[in-house]
């Protein structure tokens, strides 16, 4: 086999490697790895993958947007779905509406929204989550307290 070949070879098992772990398997892994639980069963929107993507881009966030603190997300609480608009022939994508309240490093709860788009990840793969916590939307991306996400 030429050294090409190899390579290719090598490239296509990476790629379709993670694809042959069973879902369930990965979001466990993730749970553990962040360290955050819900005691409240929110459904889709209390699931491990989700609140473990939220707190990533909430970290990311407050290390990169200018005079913002410095906290973490430790915990979710009261998860809820409050509301949810199917995919259907004129608007493909399925959309989920949740909330939470969510504790922060610095002791205080803020309130969280947040919208799973079905299909909306990267390269159209899975889901797309995005998220705003009170009083952290410094540059109005969803409006005055977060109405976009309500």
């Amino acid at each position: 086999m030429t050294r090409f070949a190899k390579s290719a070879l090598a490239a296509l098992i990476s790629l379709c490697t993670p694809l042959a772990v069973p879902l369930g398997v990965t979001q466990a892994v993730q749970a553990a790895d962040l360290g955050v639980y819900s005691d409240d069963d929110g459904g889709v929107c209390g699931e491990a993958w989700v609140l473990n993507k939220i707190t990533s881009r909430f970290s990311h966030q407050v290390h990169h947007v200018p005079h913002l603190p410095n906290v973490q997300i430790t915990d979710f609480r009261r998860i809820h779905q409050h509301r949810y608009l199917a995919a259907n022939e004129t608007w493909p994508i399925g959309r989920r509406y949740c909330g939470a309240t969510v504790s922060l490093s610095d002791g205080r709860d803020r309130t969280i929204w947040y919208l799973i788009e079905e299909g909306q990840g990267f390269a159209s793969i899975g889901d797309n989550v995005e998220f705003c916590v009170s009083g952290f939307d410094r540059w109005m991306v969803y409006n005055g307290r977060c109405r976009i996400l309500r």
